[in-house]
């Protein structure tokens, strides 16, 4: 463990003594000198509130009297506590999954969770990425907050520079398309991610602009490749706003002519939670010229909205994008493994090309090849990179599979 575990505070919160000696002496033998634990939540806020007791790390039992888990995390909610928490209980897998999503959903960082008996290598294998820099963390945590003339003018110098993540044939290997996702080259603040700016944007009424923008540079970014004699589709994200008017598909396809590209090698995806609202006719219209035309349309983020199910009956994508949540792990996790294989199920059934978003490992690949899905995309794979990057990492990708990556699982 580095050497800043000696200046990292980590707090154990658990009603059994045992395990708080247990925790204790697990985290001191990796170099953890400041570890204090409670039996109760009452001792354990008295150490938040405390300036020079407060913790950068809670391990959190869930079960315990008087005060649980859950309550005690609403107490820290209060406190607006900004360090870390990893849940260590026996609780069933179903009930931390649960806990975890209300942590996340109070917006207070999880690294993970621990079900009681445990070993030290997987404490530590949650915990190893967090040590090195607390201070480094909590400057990552707090990002800044831009206003909508900063976005306006990133766009009109065109500061915003699109990066590609490729989406892989399962069984073959081969490169069948590549998401483009936007960036932000800040001059002062370096590469900033959408989640900073896209809301804004959409709140600010820039949106359209934006994605013109980074449609124009990907579709130019398609000729280049196309010219260069590769065939591979290219997807852009698709914002619920810029289906409002009906001047989107001339868009579209203007720029899919002005480029010379068949406008079955362009995809559209449209985030499910994006597709809600009480007036779908413009949306609806937009998107079936659209696939009357040829162009691709992918459902992203399956499963994660609320009308999954409606927006398939009613829009005509051919392209389902089951959402990372539900993939990584899905091997190991049998709640993740059986929404995996509903959303497989029957997008198959309805004829439809699946795409497996957040592949990050070998166990995830293999599961994938066992199920039968159609394409993959994830870090395992290939970060999202820049056009410039692209026949360097194709030149190894293409290396890793001759050397017998998408072999048959064992």
């Amino acid at each position: 463990m580095c050497s800043t575990a000696t200046h990292i505070k980590i707090l154990i919160l658990d009603d059994d003594p045992f395990m708080l000696k247990l925790l204790a002496k697990m985290l001191y033998n990796q170099g953890f000198a400041q570890v204090s634990s409670c039996s109760n939540g009452i001792d354990a806020l008295k150490q938040i509130d405390h300036p020079g007791t407060k913790p950068d790390l809670i391990l959190l039992d869930l079960n315990m009297p008087d005060m649980d888990g859950i309550e005690f995390v609403r107490y820290l909610v209060d406190r607006q506590f900004k360090g870390h928490i990893v849940l260590v209980s026996g609780e069933d897998e179903r009930m931390l999954k649960a806990a975890e999503k209300l942590v996340h959903a109070h917006q207070i960082p999880m690294l993970g969770y621990l079900h009681k008996p445990f070993n030290p290598d997987q404490l530590f294998e949650i915990i190893k990425h967090w040590a090195p820099s607390v201070a480094k963390e909590q400057q990552s945590s707090d990002k800044k907050v831009y206003i909508v003339e900063e976005i306006r003018a990133a766009i009109s110098n065109h500061e915003l520079v699109n990066y590609y993540q490729p989406k892989v044939a399962v069984a073959s290997g081969e490169l069948i398309s590549v998401e483009t996702l936007v960036r932000w080259n800040h001059s002062v603040d370096g590469l900033i991610s959408p989640d900073q700016f896209i809301g804004i944007a959409e709140q600010g009424g820039l949106i359209n602009d934006l994605t013109r923008l980074v449609l124009s540079d990907a579709l130019a970014q398609a000729k280049i490749w196309q010219q260069s004699g590769q065939e591979f589709r290219v997807a852009i994200n698709v914002s619920m706003d810029n289906l409002a008017s009906l001047d989107f598909q001339d868009l579209v396809v203007n720029l899919a002519k002005e480029n010379d590209l068949s406008p079955q090698k362009i995809i559209l995806e449209v985030t499910e939670s994006q597709l809600m609202g009480a007036d779908a006719r413009i949306p609806l219209e937009i998107l079936s010229r659209l696939r009357l035309k040829r162009f691709h349309l992918s459902i992203d983020d399956f499963g994660t909205g609320h009308s999954s199910m409606a927006q398939l009956r009613d829009i005509p994508f051919n392209e389902l994008k089951i959402d990372q949540s539900f993939v990584h792990r899905a091997w190991t996790d049998e709640t993740l493994r059986a929404i995996y294989d509903a959303s497989l199920a029957m997008a198959k059934q309805l004829g439809m090309e699946v795409v497996a978003e957040g592949v990050e490992d070998e166990q995830d690949w293999q599961l994938l090849r066992q199920t039968g899905c159609d394409l993959a995309q994830g870090n395992f794979i290939s970060k999202p990179m820049l056009a410039a990057d692209f026949p360097r990492w194709l030149e190894e990708w293409q290396g890793r599979v001759r050397n017998g990556l998408i072999s048959d699982p064992v």
